[in-house]
């Protein structure tokens, strides 16, 4: 497993990390302490939840197996506020995630998404106050465009209680490649950290849909249709049948395939993948050995 620097921090992130939003939701406790456990003997050691997941429920699951297991320094440990970035509210929610998380830190302290209400220079304001308290020690971003990326950097340099965003973390894959235009150049120029997710697009990649548009009952297309838009397009199933006759000409499965590409892409510190059982991390780290093999590689430079 590969270990990553993270923007300008000296947090050293895995190149795949978990994300932990079916803690809680879609798995119970059992389960989630099996994978975070056998997730953590391979070498993950980015944990990404929020406080939104599963109404909170997501953080106390890991706060109650960092506890258990004694894990909190063998693991970056990040979370996210969302909703109107209030100062008085991004203070709360990161005291109220603590309480959950069991922890007195955050490593990476993130905003889900952007607020067209709050001033950006208040959200950075009530960030900085949880810097300097140490209940947090980096921040970043979450669903950010690079012009609002680029507006809170500006604001951030050469102001000591402004601190500056390390991370963003969008969703990228085969299908949903619009961060190359501008947020990965950004990025890249600024050393600012990228933690992807989404690799498979919401199974997309996995090729259980066809152009017919049959949707199969209970999968994730069927529970979020809104997914649809942005991946049931002409562009999007090209996509899934090149890499479904790629799949046929490596012998890999075409989840192998799509996390590699992934994970493998410049700029890009982290993966988070998502999982209901420990197969699910073991497919991700089968994904992550291809990277050595040259002809899948190459392979994978067509797309």
């Amino acid at each position: 497993m590969q270990q990553r620097a993270l923007g300008q921090t000296d947090l050293q992130v895995s190149s795949i990390g978990l994300g932990c939003v079916t803690f809680g939701r879609e798995i119970d406790k059992t389960t989630s302490f099996e994978i975070l456990d056998h997730a953590l003997e391979l070498g993950i050691n980015l944990l990404d939840t929020a406080a939104v997941y599963a109404g909170g429920a997501s953080e106390a699951v890991l706060g109650e197996w960092m506890s258990e297991r004694g894990a909190r320094d063998r693991v970056v440990l990040a979370s996210k506020v969302t909703g109107t970035l209030s100062k008085e509210l991004v203070i709360a929610s990161a005291e109220e995630s603590l309480r959950r998380l069991k922890c007195d830190c955050i490593d990476l302290f993130q905003l889900h998404c952007w607020d067209e209400v709050t001033a950006v220079e208040e959200t950075l304001d009530a960030l900085g106050v949880l810097v300097e308290q140490g209940k947090v020690r980096y921040v970043g971003c979450s669903n950010w465009s690079a012009e609002q990326l680029s507006q809170s950097l500006a604001l951030s340099e050469g102001a000591e209680n402004l601190p500056r965003m390390e991370s963003v973390q969008p969703p990228y894959n085969l299908v949903q490649r619009q961060i190359e235009t501008d947020l990965l150049p950004l990025c890249q120029d600024e050393k600012v950290g990228v933690i992807s997710y989404s690799p498979l697009g919401a199974g997309f990649l996995t090729g259980k849909y066809r152009r017919d548009g049959q949707v199969p009952e209970g999968t994730r297309f069927d529970v979020i249709p809104g997914h649809q838009a942005i991946y049931f397009t002409d562009e999007g199933f090209a996509v899934v049948e090149k890499l479904s006759e790629a799949a046929e000409s490596s012998g890999k499965s075409m989840i192998e395939l799509a996390l590699a590409w992934t994970i493998s892409r410049p700029g890009v510190s982290s993966v988070l993948i998502g999982a209901r059982n420990t197969g699910h991390v073991d497919q991700a780290f089968a994904a992550e050995e291809l990277l050595a093999d040259a002809a899948v590689m190459e392979l994978l430079a067509g797309f």
